[in-house]
């Protein structure tokens, strides 16, 4: 979709219509696809700055940083709300999003669905359902569990992503929680800012871009998770989330997480609510749960993702002063096994090149990634509140539990 930027008079440039990116499995700020390659996120200017004086050797375990970009809320002629980005310079050529895209397409039937209900708000009267939380943690994504009207749910809705057998298709395949963080986004920007406000975003680079079906593991990494700069009331809150949870114990917890199962077709999902009550023994069965596709476990993975969190400890260990309070780990994999490896060793689609994530021997692609740091403070870092010395205990503490753990489904314990 090409569409005009038209809050400057006269302006002929062609603006993005960001999508809700349906890949995001945790946070609470609504990530969003700018384009294959790149996602956006609301600017928070610490999270910005520390992107910005990024430790060179920790640039591996980061998404790439590309700036920031203008974005405003737009309504079209069939009252339908969008997020319009302006684009890069490199990008000042019309830029168009598949008519094809689940994201979109989701969105805009909600929207068409609820606008006609009675003249309540659009966006209020959507809510993703809790309900699969209450069977046995989460299980498939058939769209008339996941979303809800104080309504009614309009049909509509399920054939963006089920057959007319009632089969979720793999190209229609989501994760619910990115358009819940979408929707409350919107909603925030309409009812606390005025129309024609201009919102600065971060650009980062898409992670997942590259696999077929990307699982993904985000895990809030540490002992604490509240920053220098919060109030007491939501210190105490934080808090009260670690003394509660694997947190406190094993210094992380699962804050959301998306399995591709190959032999329903679909994604197994799981949301950080189901994080926090898990036990010591039920984060290792989660861990279990993402590495199992639903026919086998992918045994072949932990090694690699072993090698590269040990390779992440090791520099963790030497950033001194740094401390991750409330960031995440990202654990990636595909969900679509790699096809038999070449004499060489290499599987055949990867033998031209090494990417980022390919384990030692070149045999598996995996990749980890530290995500969020809008509560990240340093030596140097803007309007810090106190310098520490040393590495962050707790952020180590959390990987060399992960890593023990990982070790103890390789040897079967």
């Amino acid at each position: 979709m090409v569409v005009q930027d038209s809050t400057d008079a006269g302006d002929a440039r062609v603006g993005v219509r960001l999508e809700p990116f349906l890949h995001q499995v945790g946070g609470h700020l609504s990530v969003m696809k700018y384009d294959e390659h790149t996602v956006c996120k609301p600017l928070i200017f610490r999270e910005q700055r520390f992107y910005e004086s990024l430790p060179l050797a920790m640039k591996q375990f980061t998404p790439q940083y590309k700036g920031t970009i203008t974005v405003h809320l737009q309504k079209d002629s069939r009252g339908h709300l969008s997020l319009v980005a302006n684009p890069l310079k490199e990008n000042r050529g019309p830029f168009k999003v598949s008519t094809e895209s689940a994201a979109v397409a989701l969105w805009q039937t909600l929207q068409q669905t609820t606008s006609g209900s009675g003249g309540a708000h659009p966006l209020t009267q959507w809510q993703l359902a809790h309900s699969l939380e209450e069977r046995n943690g989460f299980s498939f994504l058939p769209a008339t569990t996941l979303l809800r009207s104080e309504f009614q749910l309009n049909a509509q809705v399920s054939s963006l992503v089920e057959d007319a057998k009632g089969n979720q298709s793999e190209r229609r395949s989501f994760n619910p929680w990115g358009l819940q963080c979408h929707q409350a986004h919107l909603t925030r920007l309409c009812t606390e800012y005025p129309e024609n406000k201009r919102h600065r975003f971060l650009l980062l680079e898409n992670v997942v871009s590259q696999y077929k079906h990307p699982c993904i593991l985000d895990l809030k990494m540490g002992t604490r998770q509240h920053g220098d700069d919060v109030s007491e009331e939501k210190k105490a809150r934080h808090m009260r989330k670690c003394a509660q949870s694997t947190s406190a114990c094993l210094g992380v917890r699962i804050c959301g997480m998306q399995v591709y199962q190959v032999d329903k077709k679909h994604f197994l999902c799981k949301d950080k609510y189901y994080g926090r009550k898990l036990s010591v023994e039920g984060f290792r069965q989660a861990l279990h749960q993402f590495l199992h596709d639903g026919t086998r476990l992918r045994t072949e993975l932990l090694e690699p993702i072993q090698h590269q969190l040990r390779a992440l400890l090791s520099v963790i260990r030497s950033q001194s002063s740094y401390r991750f309070y409330s960031s995440s780990l990202l654990i990636i994999y595909d969900g679509q096994e790699l096809p038999e490896r070449t004499p060489g060793g290499l599987h055949s689609q990867e033998a031209p090149q090494m990417t980022h994530g390919i384990s030692a021997g070149g045999l598996t692609k995996v990749d980890i990634r530290m995500i969020d740091f809008a509560h990240t403070t340093y030596k140097g870092s803007w309007n810090e509140h106190t310098t520490y010395d040393g590495p962050d205990p707790g952020y180590i503490f959390g990987l060399e539990n992960l890593i023990q753990i990982l070790q103890d489904i390789q040897e079967g314990e």
